[in-house]
């Protein structure tokens, strides 16, 4: 079983929301809410995580932005959002999905997500990454 295998077979059987595997091993795996986690992983494992596979219940750009700054190989997302598909696509990420949005909505699904509001307005994935992290005061 390769690395993104490992990673959407622990992220649906366990009920995770998000697992990073690299070399067979799992790295991180939990059930987190919102961004905060993603966007602190960018610092607490830095280059650790380059070429390894991710499975994230939501895929959003702000989250495919940490997944590019953190050089995965590949990406599984139980949803994930067409703009997140084209910026990983456009970044040579591979990446699966099992249903495809047009945006990922807020919590209340009301309206779109806060964190997809704030990567919208930028093209790189640091300048998305730098503005959550202002956005969430870390």
């Amino acid at each position: 079983m390769n690395d993104l295998e490992i990673c959407k077979k622990r992220l649906k059987e366990n009920d995770l929301s998000l697992v990073f595997v690299k070399d067979g091993k799992v790295v991180i795996e939990g059930k987190f809410e919102g961004m905060k986690d993603l966007v602190l992983t960018v610092d607490r494992f830095g280059n650790e995580l380059e070429n390894s596979s991710v499975a994230d219940s939501t895929v959003g750009k702000a989250a495919a932005s940490i997944f590019i700054l953190l050089k995965v190989n590949s990406v599984f997302a139980g949803k994930i959002s067409k703009i997140a598909g084209e910026f990983l696509k456009e970044n040579d990420i591979y990446f699966e999905y099992d249903e495809l949005m047009e945006n990922i909505l807020n919590k209340d699904c009301t309206g779109i997500c806060p964190f997809e509001k704030i990567s919208f307005k930028y093209s790189s994935p640091k300048e998305v990454y730098e503005n959550l992290k202002s956005f969430l005061k870390l």
